[in-house]
């Protein structure tokens, strides 16, 4: 086994991540030692890596530097302590991630990956093998720095003990074509807008469901990518696979390319549970994907919005559901008349009521020139005016708490129209 060898040395390192921790631990004018291990088999570069970092040091922060060849070195320092990992993750790629993966299981030092050169793959492997950041070799020490300073702050400043408990929603259609994805994008994009709280829209409708497509916001990952792995799935992780609309909405979307899904029961849950703990509110879109009733998904969200349109195999379909699987649910559902319009011939709104064996909480309005626009320009509803628009923003409102206009105006005014004060 060869020999690791420590560097130790001090320049300038101002604004090193743990700086303002380092600050209290100096004690008696001494300065505070950072363990940084450089695991590299390759010498020179070993060599160079460890350089850049002995730069950094300060008057309060020295580096100590251990660079190593391979994990067997590593495996006989662990107990060190070490602060942070370097890992070269190029050669080998299924070696290079057990490299990590082993890092990571024996010691709480956070793990910086680097490469000479970066693809999709390497990148979603690294992530989940526990890497925290990713440099593209030779970088600059203000690279170097930069990165330190968002892992130590990462480590700080979202403690777990701090998750967020957020609220979650699922759209399903009774049946394909019932105009779910329309309903829990611009539902979402609304909340998103009003709320001004951070709001997740996921795509469950696998492997081709539409909400990137209909919002315009297609993203570089997918949910297969965050299902693929559950075990390594968290908040981190999670953020990194999420695309953000201009209106502010995060959007996890269904992979552009028809591709095979390895979902699982435990996945998905995994899944809704990461993600509320991450994010304020989440929508979920299933699609008319009714074998989810197999997992947890039903229990975890807080409302159910079962969409239908008022057509006899509709009707039909929202009738079966709602008398089976949806049973044990009837105290979080609320359906959802989509594309609806009052017709004097045709089915009446009592004879609906009737079929589906209770109310229907929500009827969005038949809107073709709007929907139509929508589609073509990418635009969600929710940013333009219009009678769908404002029945959805409703319906997101009340979910979130927020009073629509209506209701501002009735607290703003006292009974004989003078300001109330409120």
């Amino acid at each position: 086994m060869n020999s690791p060898d420590s560097i130790e040395m001090s320049n300038d390192m101002r604004s090193l991540g743990v700086g303002s921790d380092a600050r209290g631990m100096a004690m008696g004018g001494r300065a505070q030692l950072l363990s940084i291990a450089v695991l590299d088999p390759n010498l020179e570069r070993r060599n160079a890596v460890a350089s850049i970092l002995c730069g950094l040091g300060s008057n309060e922060v020295k580096p100590r530097v251990t660079t190593l060849m391979n994990l067997e070195d590593f495996r006989s320092l662990y107990k060190q302590d070490f602060k942070f990992v370097f890992v070269a993750v190029d050669g080998d790629p299924e070696f290079a991630m057990k490299t990590v993966e082993a890092v990571c299981s024996n010691s709480s030092a956070s793990v910086v990956g680097y490469s000479p050169s970066t693809n999709d793959n390497l990148l979603i492997n690294c992530i989940r093998a526990g890497v925290r950041e990713f440099l593209v070799y030779p970088f600059e020490p203000s690279v170097v720095e930069a990165a330190l300073v968002r892992v130590s702050g990462r480590a700080t400043l979202q403690p777990e003990t701090n998750k967020v408990v957020g609220k979650s929603f699922l759209f399903i259609g009774a049946k394909g074509g019932a105009g779910g994805t329309t309903a829990a994008c611009n539902f979402a994009v609304s909340m998103a807008k009003d709320s001004k709280k951070e709001t997740l829209l996921i795509d469950l409708d696998l492997p081709l469901g539409d909400a990137s497509l209909v919002l315009g916001a297609a993203g570089e990952f997918s949910t297969v990518d965050a299902l693929s792995d559950p075990e390594r799935l968290d908040s981190t992780f999670l953020r990194k696979l999420v695309a953000q609309h201009n209106s502010g909405l995060y959007v996890l979307g269904a992979p552009g390319q028809f591709v095979g899904s390895k979902a699982t029961r435990e996945g998905i849950d995994k899944l809704i549970e990461v993600a509320s703990g991450t994010f304020e509110y989440v929508i979920v879109d299933a699609g008319s994907r009714w074998d989810l009733a197999q997992t947890r998904l039903f229990d975890l969200v807080s409302t159910i919005y079962l969409v239908t349109q008022v057509g006899v195999a509709e009707l039909r379909n929202a009738n079966r559901l709602i008398t089976g699987c949806l049973q044990p649910y009837s105290h979080k559902l609320e359906v959802v008349l989509n594309r609806y319009k009052d017709m004097k011939f045709g089915i009446e709104f009592d004879a609906i009521e009737k079929a589906l064996t209770r109310p229907a909480e929500w009827r969005i309005p038949n809107d073709y020139e709007a929907v139509l626009e929508m589609q073509n320009t990418q635009t969600p509803l929710a940013l333009k005016e219009s009678r769908i628009q404002r029945a959805i923003q409703k319906m997101a409102q009340i979910a979130s708490g927020i009073p629509d206009q209506e209701q501002r105006k009735k607290k703003k005014f006292g009974l004989f129209g003078f300001a109330s004060g409120v």
